[in-house]
């Protein structure tokens, strides 16, 4: 008999704190402070937007969630939510279904983890 076993994803999250510390730099305390903020609020709801476009199956919507995605995340440094999120691109240009559903699964994976570093990093006061 053979057993079932779970597998654990936990994969670290990459991000570049040196973008967040450009981005204190030219914009300051309180700028550089709403910029990341707004970059995470919307990060956050093009996520779901992508989330609801595959569960709907509608392509054009999830190519402009996961696109509005790779821009803010590499505005924020968050290296491997970009590399992930445009992995998700390839996916959807080859009409790749199973690695479409995949690569998804992963992106909601790493946003979470990401958005939650971003937000840690932040909280250090750069």
């Amino acid at each position: 008999m053979s057993a079932i076993e779970n597998l654990r994803v936990d994969e670290p999250v990459r991000l570049d704190p040196d973008r967040l510390v450009v981005i204190y730099a030219e914009l300051g305390e309180i700028g550089a402070e709403r910029v990341i903020a707004a970059a995470m609020e919307d990060l956050a709801v093009h996520l779901v937007a992508a989330q609801l476009a595959a569960r709907d199956g509608q392509t054009d919507t999830l190519e402009r969630a996961v696109r509005e995605m790779v821009t803010l995340a590499t505005q924020v440094g968050m290296v491997l939510l970009t590399r992930v999120a445009e992995d998700l691109l390839a996916c959807i240009a080859r009409r790749d279904f199973v690695a479409q559903a995949a690569v998804m699964a992963r992106l909601v994976r790493i946003a979470e983890r990401s958005l939650t570093a971003v937000w840690d990093i932040q909280d250090m006061r750069i």
